[in-house]
């Protein structure tokens, strides 16, 4: 009676653009062919997938659509949003020299970019949010990240969990989302893979709808 099951879960998403020495990133791909692609396979029963954002590879570059993206959300003008269900904003990024799938624990408040990011920014050791302290700080995601990563690998993936996103933009934007996620009730996982010559683009596309999947089983 009046009961319609577990509350939805939506799922937005996140991928970046090229950037120095990576001419082609996967994420982008992943990001604008994965609305059609779950489409056609079809999606599981509670689940849905909201916005798909390419963002990019800078720092504030990458901040100010995320931002967009992420209020626009929290307002309920994206139309996809569930206001009674879970809201989860799941962030892809590419690791140029990884063989496998890395479930990122955590991200931490420094950015040292090791090359200038699209925009030409290098920082070094600066704290990503002065506000929380120095750059030894940590911030980490609420999601069961071992579990995840145990049911896409009984799943056939090639997936390893990790405390450590980088400095670069991938871990700026995740420490963003998560100070977010904490702030608004949702919540955040960064998700980093290879490039499409170690792992190909339908595996990988298989693997980004079989995560949606898992973490729609493990949040209702």
């Amino acid at each position: 009676m009046g009961s319609e099951g577990p509350p939805a879960v939506t799922i937005h998403v996140t991928g970046f653009k090229k950037f120095h020495g990576v001419s082609e990133n996967p994420t982008e791909t992943i990001v604008c062919n994965l609305k059609e692609y779950t489409k056609k396979k079809g999606l599981a029963k509670g689940l849905t997938l909201g916005s798909c954002t390419v963002l990019e590879t800078a720092g504030q570059g990458a901040l100010s659509t995320l931002y967009q993206t992420l209020q626009s959300v929290l307002s309920g003008k994206d139309s996809q949003s569930s206001s009674s269900g879970k809201t989860i904003w799941v962030h892809f990024g590419v690791n140029s020299g990884a063989t496998r799938f890395a479930i990122e624990h955590q991200a931490v408040n420094e950015a040292t970019f090791r090359c200038p990011d699209e925009l030409g920014w290098k920082p070094q050791k600066v704290p990503i949010i002065p506000a929380d302290g120095g750059i030894t700080h940590i911030r980490g995601t609420t999601l069961p990240v071992e579990e995840i990563t145990k049911a896409l690998s009984k799943k056939g993936y090639d997936v390893m969990t990790s405390d450590d996103a980088g400095r670069f933009v991938c871990n700026y934007v995740y420490y963003h989302s998560l100070r977010f996620a904490e702030q608004n009730g949702t919540k955040s996982l960064f998700v980093h893979v290879p490039l499409f010559l170690t792992i190909d683009e339908e595996i990988q596309m298989q693997f980004a709808a079989s995560l949606l999947e898992v973490l729609a089983s493990l949040c209702q």
